[in-house]
């Protein structure tokens, strides 16, 4: 069980945590939710001893291991399999050790805990976590290098889901994951092992994958039972309670006032009216939770077009000659509101970049309105930003003729107070950074807005707040989004962009997800991946690989007779010596079966030199 005791935690002097209290039993996936800056990340960081508390203490299980992703994994040459197994750090060092113990006893122990472990198929389960997050069979391979930062971190996400800790640790988990991914992670988050802390503002991910939630609000710490909505739910009727008696005790305190302030200078009245004194100053004050006030995204208003704002003619698009899609016949009117679906690499962004006339169209016939603007929002934006610059720096550049004053009302428009205008980028939360590349993006009221991956480092009454954004918005709207809350509430139109083409999706999100969780069927036999003779170093390989399953086999067989030897001698089974022989017996089974699987292994070993030698 994770205890948080009475925990106090200040940053230069202000209070962050105070007094917070909470008890996480084994095996519980908790969300942990609240407004940006209330100290989600900190918590993680007191967790893992990274931060010294003023008072109360955290309590862990002796030995538990705690994992997260800190940071991206390394631009290295090794392949993406292998970062992601040497992450289990005890199979890699039992898989050392199991090549070089000559000790019967170790041997048998440390094969026993590789068979605990699943040590044997660590490279199947690697493999399979990498593929959900985004990774062929191909990628799997490449190393470390060939890959950007964003997908490094899906790299460190995988690696840590495979180490399986005791205490999982996840900061916003699906920023740097497709709908695709984000769906996978939900269903893997649910059935992991051990105990889950998800600092999230996915709704999705929190509806789905989590069974309680931890709310931390005025530097308190408040678990509920249940996935977000249910919290949600119970959240709004306490409120709703405290407020009603909020209400009931303004309104008894004014009644006592009024009788104090009519009768204090009465004598006769002296007496009752310090008695109504001594009552209000009793009063316990009922105070509500600060709520924060809903930071509201303000889109400018196009005038309208005549319909349609594009029309595309069986198109194509793609890059250097090479068309990534084809035959696309499309259709947008300024009142779309449509999301991308399909997997990465099946070219979403291509389709965004043709429609915001950031690429040419290699073929066919495409018409848009002559007066059309475009709004495009991707994440790469946010990273653009001049961090050596304030908003009003941004703003000024795109409107240097605007008064001061008019500049900060666009601004806080966006969320972004007089405070945050004149702060430099670099120190803004991503939050901040994202409203403002927002802002930028539709300051010219564009008649069509393409938001790729909007919701990034927005909590979730921004996200709340950008739906209401784009409902009164009178342009078009083109998302692809891991967000599916805000899918469902924005999107009337889904469009599968799959196998080089765009069309029409004729189910609903719900049908969507449960196809990509059924997985999709292999395109291709293994048999036409294998058409080259393997080399004769691959050969050597295989040949060492079997050599050492035959030694390892070798070993355990020495050791069972000596177990065997040891358990046929009739003095072991005396009375005195009960114990001992029920301990013996168990190494016994114990070995015997890592030599059962050891055996198993080396005739996959020779069945695989066979296959290579015809």
């Amino acid at each position: 069980m994770l205890r948080i005791d009475d925990i106090s935690y200040s940053v230069a002097g202000r209070p962050l945590i105070e007094n917070a209290s909470a008890s996480i039993p084994d095996g519980h996936k908790v969300g942990i939710v609240g407004r940006n800056g209330t100290g989600k990340t900190t918590l993680f960081r007191i967790i893992r001893g990274e931060l010294a508390l003023d008072g109360g203490a955290i309590t862990l299980p002796q030995r538990a291991r705690i994992g997260g992703v800190s940071q991206e994994v390394p631009g290295n040459e090794v392949s993406l399999i292998d970062t992601v197994l040497a992450a289990d750090t005890e199979r890699a060092d039992l898989m050392a050790e199991a090549e070089t113990a000559t000790d019967p006893a170790r041997i048998a122990e440390v094969q026993t805990r590789l068979t605990d472990i699943d040590a044997w198929g660590a490279e199947a389960r690697a493999a399979s976590i990498l593929k959900g997050l985004g990774f062929d069979d191909q990628a799997q391979r490449q190393p470390c290098s060939a890959f950007s930062g964003g997908w490094r971190m899906r790299v460190a996400l995988a690696a840590v889901l495979f180490s399986q800790p005791d205490l999982l640790l996840l900061d916003e988990p699906t920023n740097y994951l497709d709908l695709e991914g984000a769906l996978w992670l939900e269903t893997y988050l649910a059935r992991y092992p051990h105990t889950v802390l998800i600092v999230s503002h996915d709704r999705g991910l929190l509806n789905r994958a989590v069974n309680s939630i931890l709310h931390l609000e005025d530097k308190k710490l408040t678990l509920y039972q249940g996935a977000y909505d249910t919290f949600a739910e119970t959240r709004a009727a306490r409120l709703a309670a405290l407020e009603s008696e909020a209400k009931k005790q303004d309104a008894r305190r004014a009644h006592l006032q009024s009788f104090v302030d009519r009768f204090r200078a009465k004598a006769s009245k002296a007496v009752q009216a310090q008695s109504r004194l001594k009552m209000i100053a009793k009063m316990k004050p009922i105070t509500t939770p600060q709520e924060a006030a809903l930071k509201r995204f303000t889109f400018p208003s196009p005038e309208e077009l005549s319909p349609p704002i594009i029309h595309i003619e069986g198109g194509s698009v793609g890059y250097d000659g090479t068309p990534v899609l084809r035959r696309l016949d499309l259709r947008i009117d300024q009142d779309d509101r449509i999301a991308l679906l399909g997997k990465n690499g099946e070219g979403k962004s291509t389709l965004s970049k043709l429609l915001a006339g950031k690429l040419e169209a290699m073929g066919g016939k495409m018409t848009t309105s002559s007066k059309l603007r475009v709004g495009f929002f991707a994440q790469h934006q946010v990273e653009e930003l001049h961090v050596d610059e304030t908003p009003i720096d941004h703003i000024r550049r795109l409107r240097p003729g605007e008064t001061p004053s008019r500049l900060r009302s666009r601004l806080g428009g966006f969320g972004i107070g007089a405070e945050q205008a004149e702060t430099l980028v670099g120190k803004l939360s991503g939050g901040q950074k994202a409203r403002l590349s927002l802002m930028l993006a539709t300051i010219d009221a564009p008649h069509m807005l393409i938001l790729d991956e909007p919701t990034n480092h927005l909590d979730i009454e921004s996200r709340e707040a950008l739906v209401e954004a784009l409902t009164a918005y009178t342009g078009a709207v083109i998302l692809v989004s891991h967000d599916m809350h805000l899918l469902s509430l924005v999107a009337d139109r889904l469009w599968l962009v799959k196998d080089g083409g765009v069309a029409p999706y004729e189910g609903d999100l719900e049908s969507y997800r449960t196809m990509l969780l059924a997985g999709d069927k292999p395109s291709k036999p293994v048999k036409e991946q294998k058409v080259k003779r393997p080399s004769k170093d691959a050969i050597a390989g295989l040949k060492q690989d079997a050599k050492k399953c035959e030694e390892r086999v070798e070993k355990l067989s020495v050791m069972t007779e000596k177990l065997a030897k040891k358990l046929a001698d009739p003095a072991m089974y005396d009375e005195d010596n009960k114990d001992e022989a029920t301990v013996w017996q168990k190494k016994y089974s114990e070995v015997m079966e890592a030599q059962a699987r050891a055996e198993s292994l080396w005739m996959r070993a020779l069945e695989k030199l066979e296959r290579a030698q015809a």
